[in-house]
Parts: C-alpha cells; structure tokens; sequence
C-alpha cells in the first residue's frame, strides 16, 4: 500500500507548551474494498470538516466528518464515519515530523524500545526495517511515540476507544476481510524521507512484517471491517507533544501519560489470598516426585491437557524448584499440612547431596529422562536458587534450626560469584564450571544482586554487599542511564520486562540496606527502571472474538505484562516487583505505583484452575502460563488460548510471592 506523508506545521515552544494540531496537518487516506477485489485507495481531504475525495467523479461510499479537539493533554482527532451504502473499509492516517529518523528513539509500550536493536533481525527491530506497524492489542498501551534526542522533542499518538469487540478472520496476511465487528485499530511509524512520521488508523494493519511466533515474521496484513448501509462509528486518536530531557524521562512521562488516560480500575475477584494459596498447593502435591535423585516439582515443558510429572527439575527462572519448596514448606509449617513440609524438606535434603556440580554451583537444570545435567550456567538460575535457599536458611534459623551443610554451600557459591565479576561490576550472562564464558553479556546482572545482598545480611559479610554495589555502578552507568534494559530473560535475547524488573528490585534491595545519599541514589535508580517495567503491563482490556477461550472465559488484561520483544504473550511475572512499587509510592511519590500494584494483585488470580472451572488447564492450582492475547502464539493455538506446553513452576512462585508481601524488607530489616 503507497506511503503517505505530510509536513508537521506545529513546533514546540516551550517545555510545557502545546501547539495546537490543524487539519491539514493530518493525511488520512480511505480504503474500499469490493469482495473478490483488490481495494481502491483515495486520498482525503478537509472540506469544512468533512473528508472528501478530490475531484467529483467519485461517489464516497462513506460521509467521514472530522473534528479537532483542544484538550489539557493535546489535540483529539475525532472521526465519525456513517455508511451511505454499505462498504468495506480501513482508513490510514499520517502525522509527520521533523525529527531525524535514524536518530529517534521510538516506544510503543510492551514491544517497541527505542529501535529495539537489542532484537534480532527475525523479530520485530531496526535490523530489518525502520517502518513499522502493528495492532493495538499487541501493545500494554495502544500509543505510538517518537523522541527526538537532539530538540529533547517528543511526539506521541495515542488511541482512545473502548476496546470490546474484536472478530475472527480465516486469512492472516494481505487484505483480509473481518468476519464481524473489531475495536482494534493500529498504530506505528514510518521513515518520510528520512524523517519521522507517526501512523495510525482502523482498523489494523501490521507491516512491513506481522508477527505470528517466536522468530518468525509473516507477510504483511491489512484487515477490512464492513459497515452496514446507515450504520455510524466513531474513531478517537489524541495527538501529544512535548520536552523530555533524555528517554527515560521520554518513558515516564508518556507513562504516567497512559495510566491517566486509561485510568484502569482494579478487577474484580472472587478468590481472597488464602484461597489464592489453597487451590495453588495442590501444584505442591500434584507436581512432586521423589524418583530419581532429586526430589523436585515438576515445574516445566509440562502439557496442558494432562498437567503430568515431567522428569526435568529445574532450579530457577521456569521451574522454581527451591524458590516453590520454601514456600511449600513455610505454608505448611503455617497451616498443619505435613505433607507439604516432608516433601519440601525431602527437596532440600536431595539438593543438599546431589544438587551441585563439581565446581560448587547449582545443576540448575537436569533431565531425567535424558540423563542430562546441563554444563552451562546461568548467573540468573545459580542467583534465583541462592535466593531461595537463603530464605529458607533464614527461616529455620528464626526457629532454631541450623544447616551448617547448606550454609557452606551458599557462602562457596557467594565466593565464586565474586570470583566471576568482572571490573565494572557485570556478571556473564553465562559460564561452564571452570569459568569459561559462553554468554558474557552482562543484561542479567541485576539478578545477582538480590543474593548478594541477602548473603551479607545472613553471613555479615561485607565482600558480598560491595559486590552488589558493583552491580549497581554497572546497572547505572550501562543499563539505566542508557535506558537499554535487555537480555534478562533466558529464553530470548531482546529487549524484555525482567530486564528492568530486575534491575528495580536490585536497587531497591540496595536501598533498603543503605543510608543518606547513597540510599537515595539507589531509590533514583529503582524508580526510573521501574517505569520501563511498568511499561509492559497493559492498562486496558483486549478484547477477544466469541469462540476464543479467554474471551469466553471473560478474562481482563489489563494488569497483567507482556514479555519481551520475542515472546509476544502476557503472563504473571510480578514475585516481589508489587513491594517494590508501594515502596517507590511512598519514596518517590508516586501514587501511581500504589494504585497499579494493587491493579496488578487484583487481575492476576482471573486464571486460577479450580473445579467446575479449570480455565483450560487440567489440574487445579497449575496456573497456567504462556496466555496469548494478540495475533501470535508460542507454537500453539494462538490469540486467545494457552500454548499446549507450560511451566507452572514460575507462575506458581511468582504469585505466592505477589500474595506474600514485604518479604525482602522482613529479610532484610
């Protein structure tokens, strides 16, 4: 479909200033599609504020009216469109600037970062095109923005609809025709001769690529959506410019920006906490095995449709092993189920003796099945298993009970991660037993700090605490001044939410064992990662045809995060990010934290698996995991379903610790 380009007349004056957007600044072009035709494009024009072809030799299907709102934010760009006859449309509309497009930073929230170089060239990112756009529901936020760094200039364009419909289509790529009625539109940008210009309209197109799984691009698609003889819709858009003075700044803004005009409310739940950690522990029963020479729960690469034992124990990041047996333990120690503490316990024992590799660190994933430990470590499973275990030594230490065995262990793997970092306070993303790199990219180094700093409070040992300020000095001068959060996650090397959730919890970890300025400069730093993290968490419900599971089942989005650049699904990786937003509410003021934490403790327990209504899953208490929302899937059933493979293990973990409050704070203290 030809580009069209127009010339941005306003220019910002001043910090706070608005300049007003006018109708010629705004080319909007109608699509009309014949059945068994390709669609014939007309440019449009203002008449008074009704859109017009030029020239009278063509009859509009449509009467389009345009209206151009001043409001406190920016301009509205209000389209009321009523069908003459009844027609198959898409309309696409461009707003230009003059910011230098090789040099801008954009942000679509949820999937697009500054040009997502971080990305491969087989997901969406600069290396394949400097265009792009996609739908709206593949975004936490339905908003397109560009930032210029040189003029510290930003324009941002966001839709605001009530999104409830959306339709089924039997083609996924060029024109296709809508099976019913969508509320979702697109949003995108596009290089104007080596400018930048924003783009959006209704209803969706992705180009120059859409996005159907992990790695694979698809050919382009353009949706039509038919409107009946007599039938009116209207379409709303707000235009935004304004100063931010680097990108960080750029991101806060917009987002607090986004919350206000989405103002989601919090999702009504039936399930309280403690019925939350009831249903949940049957994962604890269901999943355990004692059969090989770990105990474990199975965690991971675990089906859908049968929730059955797989013979892969995994200590962290899907699986959660040590992380669920602590919770198990501790909640059966609470409640009377000795069933769970004998099973948890058993965990650790086996851990304890055939757990570690020749080196001292965590065979952090071992399959039965195979017969296969694997060699290679990750800094983020060995710093998740220390977690856990530290806060299991911590609580059998309260009660009297000590672990001599286990406390050697943890202080020998605290002393080879202090033997791995590398002089401006990274660690490798990954390594074998004799150190040897495999990964020394040093995106996951904010996971090592959180059991550095556990580690100095349990042992007193100070070598650990200036280690995890070296981390902090990286996480500063590489990784939050530049705004580049990525590579936290394992399975994806990209721009992703962990990255900066990790890196807001490292610091607030740091702040909570520091004083005066340094705390301070800690809270700073977590405050200005945490609105990057914040970022991914929608703000508005997508909607889902009728015949898609989670739409049928009545499932809300907004609350829960989308994952990375590659891996376009929501799910519920939260663990302990909700304290570190009520703290940040208070110390950086921010009421904003608050109110999405408790959006996000709300939203999250939609999903539980419980009788008579298992939510697609085939065993009570399995949360499920890979829950896809958009046009995409992670090999399996797409929009609107599960894929057929899970890993409840992390899901499990990550909400008993949402539902577990201030546990890094009572560790710490």
């Amino acid at each position: 479909m030809k580009k069209v380009f127009i010339s941005l007349m306003a220019i910002l004056i001043a910090t706070a200033a608005q300049a007003a957007i006018a109708p010629e600044d705004i080319v909007t072009k109608l699509s009309i599609k014949v059945p068994g035709n390709q669609s014939s494009e007309y440019r449009l024009f203002d008449n008074k504020g009704e859109l017009q072809t030029e020239g009278s030799d063509v009859k509009m299907p449509l009467k389009i009216t345009r209206r151009l709102k001043e409001t406190r934010d920016g301009t509205e760009l209000i389209l009321k469109i009523k069908a003459n006859q009844d027609t198959w449309f898409r309309l696409t509309q461009v707003l230009s600037t003059d910011y230098n497009h090789t040099e801008s930073y954009f942000y679509m929230p949820g999937f697009w970062y500054r040009q997502n170089l971080r990305s491969p060239r087989n997901a969406p990112s600069f290396h394949t095109s400097d265009s792009w756009t996609v739908r709206d529901d593949r975004l936490s936020t339905p908003l397109t923005g560009a930032y210029n760094p040189a003029t510290e200039s930003f324009t941002t364009v966001i839709r605001k609809a009530k999104y409830e419909n959306d339709a089924l289509s039997t083609h996924y790529e060029g024109e296709i025709m809508l099976s019913g009625k969508t509320d979702l539109g697109y949003v995108g940008f596009e290089n104007q001769d080596g400018k930048t210009a924003l783009c959006f309209g209704f209803p969706y197109q992705e180009t120059p690529h859409s996005y159907v799984r992990k790695l694979t691009l698809a050919p382009s698609v353009y949706a039509f959506e038919k409107l009946e003889k007599g039938e009116t819709i209207e379409l709303t858009w707000e235009i935004r410019e304004g100063k931010a003075n680097d990108y960080s700044s750029f991101i806060k803004d917009t987002w607090q920006y986004c919350y206000d005009s989405y103002s989601p409310k919090e999702v009504s739940s039936p399930y309280k906490v403690e019925q939350m950690k009831e249903v949940m522990s049957n994962f604890f029963v269901q999943s355990y095995t004692d059969k090989y020479p770990l105990a474990f729960y199975s965690g991971e690469a675990v089906r859908v449709a049968t929730c059955d034992i797989v013979p892969r124990a995994e200590i962290g990041f899907v699986g959660r092993v040590l992380l669920n047996a602590f919770n198990a333990f501790e909640y059966g120690e609470q409640n009377n189920r000795p069933e769970l503490v004998k099973n948890a316990q058993n965990i650790f024992n086996t851990y304890e003796t055939n757990g570690f590799s020749p080196a001292g660190f965590f065979n952090e994933f071992v399959d039965f099945g195979r017969n296969h430990i694997e060699p290679v470590h990750s800094i983020r499973r060995q710093s998740e298993g220390i977690y856990a275990v530290l806060h299991y030594l911590k609580y059998e230490r309260d009660r009297g009970r000590k672990h001599p065995v286990w406390e050697n262990k943890i202080r020998n793997m605290l002393d080879q991660f202090i033997k791995l970092q590398n002089e401006d306070g990274s660690f490798p993303r990954k390594f074998r037993d004799d150190f040897s790199l495999v990964d020394s990219s040093g995106g996951s180094t904010p996971s090592a700090t959180l059991p550095l700093v556990m580690g100095y409070k349990y042992f007193q040992d100070e070598r650990y605490l200036r280690a995890a300020k070296g981390t902090a000095n990286y996480l500063e001068n590489e990784i939050i001044s530049k705004a580049d959060y990525f590579s936290s996650t394992l399975d994806a090397n990209c721009e992703d939410k962990e990255a900066s959730l990790y890196a807001a919890t490292a610091t607030y970890y740091l702040a909570l064992v520091s004083q005066g300025e340094e705390a301070k400069r800690y809270k700073e730093l977590s405050s200005k990662a945490a609105y990057f993290a914040i970022s991914w968490y929608y703000l508005y419900d997508v909607p889902f045809a009728q015949g898609q599971m989670l739409g049928d089942l009545g499932f809300k989005t907004r609350g829960w995060g989308n994952v990375s650049v590659e891996n376009n699904h929501v799910d519920v990786f939260i663990f302990e990010f909700a304290d570190v937003l009520r703290w940040l509410e208070q110390e950086a003021d921010e009421k904003r934290f608050g109110d999405v934490a408790d959006l996000i403790t709300s939203s999250m327990g939609q999903l539980l698996p419980i009788e008579g209504n298992l939510c697609g899953i085939a065993k009570k208490g399995f949360y499920p995991e890979v829950v896809q929302h958009t046009h995409w899937d992670y090999g399996r059933n797409g929009k609107g379903y599960y894929n057929d493979i899970f890993a409840p293990g992390w899901v499990v973990a990550s909400l008993w610790e949402l539902y577990t409050p201030e546990r890094a704070e009572k560790f710490l203290r």
